[in-house]
């Protein structure tokens, strides 16, 4: 029996880039499910509405371990995942990010009047007192061996600037933080870097004018072609549960070279992420009549792992995906994101099958 949700869409928006957690949500949900959207429209649920279609057990033991081992070793470190990765972070390996604070800082500096009807005004003080953190999900990082030889530690050398040219005319401040920004912080923007890749094929670009295999399926193909069995059955239950959405996905592919799509499938790119804990975001760059695949799969088949729930906050539900089961999802219209994921030494490789919109 499969339960049936009608929803009212809220607005979410504020919580893009940021990490979801058990306040976004009061609803699990662990069975056979069907979420619509309220649709002011029309009183009938369909394809039109659908946000997910949630199925448990769909895989076989064979068809699991085909896509772990075809499909795990394409997740490398990256850091292109714009807001998915989530909010930067202060520090991450080698890289020591300018807070939002300190952009702010600075950029109050150098915006600052040299002239102002508030004789207590003070650029600095203001770019504090008006902050507001942000959800950057890329930024700047400082360049700790300039930072090196100035013998103040990284950690405190913002503080130890700024308190230097406090006591200077704007116009002197500006030049001063021009001068700082030259020699100590990187002209390069990094973001947070997560275990995540691309296997199949991918969009043309202005120096290679046609689709291409991606690097991982270009070295990998036999190791790629493990995973086709599973896909295919993913194919097929697509095709059963989203009839109208499958039709237009697999007109779409088939109108394309066959070497760019998974055989059987209306799939060309399959993204691979490992034990990677999304923040709130919408897909980009799948086809928009078609619909979202997600899953998920481990080492051993069986579930290792506490929380990591898929989170719709808009509709205020999540979602307890375990290997085996399918995900159907419509991630254009349904911001999404996973809760912490919880477990000492956890692989969790989640899997999402689609066709890319400019292939």
């Amino acid at each position: 029996m499969v339960k049936v949700l009608n929803i009212e869409k809220q607005n979410c928006e504020k919580l893009l880039g940021q990490f979801v957690d058990e306040s976004n949500f009061d609803t699990v949900i662990t069975e056979d499910t069907d979420l619509y959207a309220l649709d002011q429209f029309s009183d009938e649920n369909g394809e039109h509405n659908v946000i997910f279609k949630f199925r448990k057990n769909v895989f076989s033991d064979e068809e699991q371990l085909g896509a772990y081992e075809g499909l795990m070793p394409a997740a490398v470190p990256t850091q292109n995942r714009g807001l998915a990765a989530g909010p930067r972070a202060e520090s991450q390996g080698q890289r020591d990010y300018i807070s939002p604070l300190q952009e702010a800082i600075i950029d109050g500096i150098l915006k600052a009047p040299e002239s102002s009807l508030d004789p207590d005004f003070d650029a600095i003080d203001n770019a504090i007192t008006v902050h507001r953190a942000g959800a950057e999900s890329r930024g700047k990082v400082w360049l700790r061996e300039a930072i090196k030889k100035t013998g103040i530690d990284y950690k405190a050398f913002f503080d130890t600037w700024l308190e230097g040219i406090r006591p200077l005319s704007v116009a002197e401040r500006k030049e001063e933080t021009k001068e700082m920004m030259k020699t100590y912080i990187s002209d390069t923007s990094y973001a947070n870097a997560v275990n995540s890749g691309i296997a199949g094929w991918f969009d043309r670009y202005p120096r290679i004018p046609y689709g291409r295999a991606t690097s991982y399926t270009e070295h990998n193909p036999e190791l790629f072609a493990k995973s086709y069995p599973y896909l295919q059955t993913l194919a097929n239950k697509f095709e059963e549960l989203l009839p109208q959405r499958y039709a237009k996905q697999k007109a779409f592919t088939d109108a394309m070279d066959p070497a760019f799509v998974v055989p059987g499938t209306p799939y060309t790119t399959i993204t691979v992420n490992k034990t990677f804990r999304t923040a709130a975001h919408r897909d980009a760059g799948d086809y928009t009549e078609g619909f979202s695949n997600i899953t998920c799969v481990s080492r051993d088949g069986k579930k290792h792992w506490d929380g990591c729930l898929f989170v719709l906050p808009e509709f205020n539900i999540a979602v307890e995906l375990h290997p085996g089961d399918l995900l159907l999802v419509n991630n254009h219209e349904g911001m999404h994101g996973n809760t912490q994921i919880i477990g000492d030494d956890v692989e969790r490789i989640s899997l999402v099958a689609y066709a890319r919109e400019k292939m």
